[in-house]
């Protein structure tokens, strides 16, 4: 029964001893991390190595990258970044096969301040990101795209609103994208887990909003139907977030039937 997590890590070397506690407990099969905020070179490839993972790596220097580490054997690149711009050099979406999967891992742009470039750049992305995801969806593959999607899909989705309201995460146009995923068919595992109480996976480091409960969901798990029929179960691990030194994510994960 393999476990899928996605974990936005917040720099990889500033934050390994927490990433390796994690990994310590829960050994999940496969993961997503996102923002390792380093190149290739600089990957902690031996440290995950003798905790039994592979790794495959899109990095880039200081700022965002992504990465799938999988257990027992390597994950197979499919490929690295979208097509639709090719002036796009951050390093934000990396697939590959694992276990008979394929596994998207993606880390949105954030968007802000809005309105302005950033946020044009956020949904032009978005936009990029929907023209991929189809043909994954028309394959019939089992397929897991999992990360930081930097959306917070409903307002109940979030603490409370008021101080949030002109945030890129929540305005109307990547809510609508976000939405356009699920109506194609994709299926958002933490909501089919807890559909009435959100699973928050970010606490900011302001405002103690972490000791205050003041989080949001915008780590999202979107399996495509023939993964969605053999979810058995999804989750967040909410104690990491609470881990000295830890990232302002906690890790979200998927259980698939074999």
């Amino acid at each position: 029964m393999p476990r899928i997590a996605t974990y936005n890590v917040n720099d990889i070397r500033k934050r390994f001893e927490p990433l390796r506690a994690w990994l310590d407990v829960t050994s999940p099969d496969v993961v997503c991390l996102q923002e390792i905020k380093c190149t290739e070179a600089d990957f902690p490839f031996d440290a995950l190595r003798a905790l039994g993972y592979h790794a495959l790596v899109h990095g880039q220097a200081a700022w965002n990258g992504v990465a799938i580490l999988a257990r027992d054997a390597p994950p197979i690149e499919i490929r690295r970044g979208l097509a639709g711009d090719p002036k796009d050099k951050q390093a934000r979406y990396l697939e590959a096969a694992v276990r008979g999967l394929v596994i998207g891992c993606l880390y949105m742009p954030n968007g802000n301040p809005q309105p302005g470039p950033k946020f044009d750049y956020k949904l032009a992305w978005f936009e990029r990101f929907h023209r991929h995801a189809a043909p994954l969806l028309a394959t019939g593959h089992p397929v897991v795209l999992a990360g930081d999607y930097n959306v917070v899909p409903t307002d109940a989705d979030i603490y409370a609103t008021a101080s949030w309201k002109d945030n890129a995460l929540l305005q109307p146009a990547p809510r609508a994208a976000y939405q356009a995923l699920l109506h194609a068919g994709w299926l958002d595992a933490l909501h089919r887990q807890s559909p009435d109480k959100p699973l928050f996976t970010f606490w900011s480091y302001m405002r103690n909003r972490w000791p205050r409960d003041a989080g949001m969901r915008i780590d999202h798990v979107l399996l495509s139907p023939s993964a969605a029929r053999r979810m058995k179960e999804a989750g967040m691990d909410r104690a990491v977030r609470g881990l000295e030194g830890a990232s302002d994510h906690a890790p979200a994960w998927v259980e698939l039937e074999d």
